[in-house]
């Protein structure tokens, strides 16, 4: 990013608090999926993008904090804590993913609970997102916004569920098993780039004539889980699978007849199972919806629309923000 750009920015986040939170930390010799390729790891790459990200935020003028500046574990409810004590008006944690399908890449970003609830979080998503797309993926490809629900069913992520209430996003920006990307990964320029992705986006966000409510949230458990695979497990090959499931049931539900509406319905619903925030989750979902009508499973119907909408958003719904390319 131009030096000009932060000369334009100075003093645009004054009196803002703003907490980064680089995922992960002192993980090496706890597990094995958080590496690449030809071993660059996942906590490294977090850490130097957010420790970027906070020298753009300073020379804009917010108050940064960082949960960590160095490779060491941090438990993840400290992580919250951490920004809760210093009254956070931001919390921005970042990642990087990881999946068994080396050709996968694209950003995927996290809001905490419900988008009907946390506006806020979902707007400042939608715009960490392209900001993404447009510094590392040249402007073009795919994006999911979705809500942590969607990777941990039962009560969203830690460091979201205990920060809820400040705007706030989980930003995988890319996947490191790519081993195109891992190399990419590992040059400070192109972390300078992600960094000022997120900064753009930070920026934006506190630009905009107005910034969405956070409702209090109400009890998860409207929505019935969706049981996913969890990270270890989609580094297993029958994670592969998930757009080829997803292309065959899209494929059967146009031929239509009974069998192949179960069969696409088992599909689709394995390629929602198996990488249930991918860019192509929520048309999946959309599709199990379409099955379950033609079904006439009315309950099924009400609980798929719900989680439809509650996790998988329409950033065209409302018109709080205004989302800078």
């Amino acid at each position: 990013m131009a030096w000009s750009t932060f000369d334009s920015n100075r003093n645009a986040l004054q009196g803002k608090v703003i907490c980064i939170d680089p995922g992960h930390g002192g993980t090496a010799e706890t597990d094995s999926y958080r590496v690449g390729p030809t071993g660059e790891r996942e906590e490294w790459i977090n850490l130097r993008v957010a420790i970027l990200l906070g020298e753009m935020l300073k020379l804009a003028g917010a108050e940064v904090i960082l949960t960590r500046t160095t490779d060491t574990f941090i438990p993840l409810a400290d992580r919250s804590k951490i920004a809760l004590e210093n009254k956070a008006d931001l919390f921005v944690s970042i990642h990087h993913n990881a999946t068994a399908d080396p050709k996968v890449n694209f950003p995927i970003v996290y809001f905490h609970g419900s988008a009907e609830e946390n506006r806020a979080s979902v707007d400042f998503g939608e715009m960490v997102a392209q900001k993404l797309v447009k510094h590392l993926f040249k402007g073009k490809g795919p994006y999911s916004l979705v809500s942590d629900y969607t990777i941990f069913s039962s009560s969203g992520a830690s460091v979201l569920r205990g920060t809820y209430g400040i705007p706030g996003i989980i930003g995988e920006a890319t996947f490191f098993t790519s081993p195109k990307e891992e190399k990419k990964l590992r040059i400070p320029d192109y972390n300078n780039k992600e960094a000022s992705a997120y900064y753009e986006a930070i920026i934006s966000f506190f630009e905009s004539s107005e910034v969405s409510k956070i409702s209090e949230k109400e009890d998860p458990s409207r929505v019935v889980p969706f049981e996913v695979f969890q990270e270890a497990d989609r580094m297993k090959p029958e994670a592969k699978m998930w757009k080829s499931n997803f292309l065959k049931g899209k494929k059967l539900l146009k031929k239509g007849g009974e069998a192949r509406l179960v069969e696409a319905f088992d599909l689709l619903t394995l390629s929602a199972r198996s990488f249930p925030d991918s860019y192509v989750a929520k048309e999946c979902h959309e599709l199990r919806l379409e099955i379950l009508r033609r079904q006439g499973k009315t309950e099924a119907v009400e609980m798929e629309e719900k989680r439809i909408r509650f996790f998988t958003p329409d950033p065209n719904r409302w018109n709080h923000c205004n989302l800078i390319w």
